[in-house]
């Protein structure tokens, strides 16, 4: 009897330790991701990025706006993270040795101070989930990796963290209400007649095609165009074109250019280039034309070409749909006036 109460002390000691070794292995979770004040990420290959919380935004270390969905999908992984399983013995080393050269490392700041550290391995092997060791303020760096996975989601983890800057850039190009927007210029070179201009003069709205003022205008339709700018964002950064690539796109001509000036006399500019296509592919007019019609590129202000879906630049371009007028200038505006 004595023996077996010896035995049975010594094993409840070895659970206790177990667990609370295993807690400090797998505890990955920060329950309050509000209060996450700092992201740093560093990959394998020595390149870092820091996302810092402003406000109710997020910045880079540069004080560049960065991508609001791609921050959310960090912080959902940051919640929900939870204990896939622990890595079978024989295949323990080979992770092992994997993890010191093929890991990210995220470093997480909550209210400003160190919480918490995850280095994230190859993914698992039904890729169902990570390799991942931690290291915190409360139980410093675990012994072993485990697998992790995101609660109700089947994947890896991965992804979710890189340090490109490009990846990083926020997306957003527009996003004003029509009162706060003064003009809207398009300028259409390969149809000059499909060019226009909105402009608000603070008591009612013009519009005009060249110039000339359009013969009918309804202002509804006017609210209905400048609508279109609340929420507009490109599809990606450049990731494949090099520096002389760009200059070739840029001394291309030019498919349209557009300029917003907003009521407090900020001005957007963005020039649109089409992009070439191996197979003819029908336009919006129902033309067969040698462009891709999915995508084109913009040039924004500071130089950087981003790709971008027809499918949300055609009705901010297409002017004529908001004016049917706009091919029916009026001939003699200075005799209206």
């Amino acid at each position: 009897m004595v023996v077996i109460g010896v035995l049975a002390w010594t094993a409840s000691i070895l659970l206790k330790k177990r667990g609370a070794s295993d807690a400090g292995s797998f505890n990955f979770a920060i329950e309050d991701t509000t209060k996450i004040t700092s992201i740093e990420i560093k990959d394998a290959f020595g390149k870092k990025i820091t996302l810092k919380k402003q406000g109710k935004d997020w910045v880079d270390d540069q004080g560049k706006c960065v991508s609001a969905p791609n921050v959310s999908f960090i912080l959902e992984a940051a919640k929900l993270i939870e204990f896939k399983g622990y890595i079978p013995e024989k295949s323990k080393k080979h992770f092992v040795e994997l993890m010191t050269t093929q890991h990210i490392k995220v470093t997480f700041y909550v209210d400003g101070e160190w919480e918490k550290t995850w280095y994230i391995g190859p993914p698992a092997q039904d890729h169902y989930g990570q390799i991942m060791l931690l290291e915190s303020a409360d139980d410093g760096l675990s012994t072993e990796p485990v697998m992790m996975r995101i609660r109700g989601l089947n994947g890896i983890i991965s992804p979710r963290f890189f340090s490109d800057r490009k990846k990083w850039m926020c997306t957003s190009l527009f996003a004003y209400t029509p009162e706060q927007i003064r003009s809207v210029e398009v300028k259409n070179y390969e149809n000059a007649d499909l060019s226009f201009k909105v402009f608000n003069t603070g008591k009612r709205f013009e519009v005009t095609s060249e110039g000339r003022p359009l013969l009918m205008l309804d202002t509804s339709n006017v609210f209905r165009y400048l609508q279109e700018f609340r929420n507009v964002h490109f599809n990606s950064a450049n990731l494949e074109l090099s520096k002389k690539q760009c200059d070739s796109v840029k001394a291309s001509p030019k498919y349209a250019t557009m300029r917003l000036k907003t009521m407090r006399g900020t001005l957007k500019t963005l020039h649109l280039y089409r992009i070439k296509s191996s197979e003819l592919q029908r336009n919006e007019m129902g033309e067969m034309v040698p462009w891709d019609m999915n995508m084109l590129w913009a040039e924004m202000e500071n130089g950087a070409l981003v790709k971008c879906q027809y499918f949300v630049f055609n009705p901010l371009l297409m002017g004529h749909v908001y004016f049917p007028s706009i091919v029916e200038r009026d001939p003699n505006p200075m005799e209206r006036k």
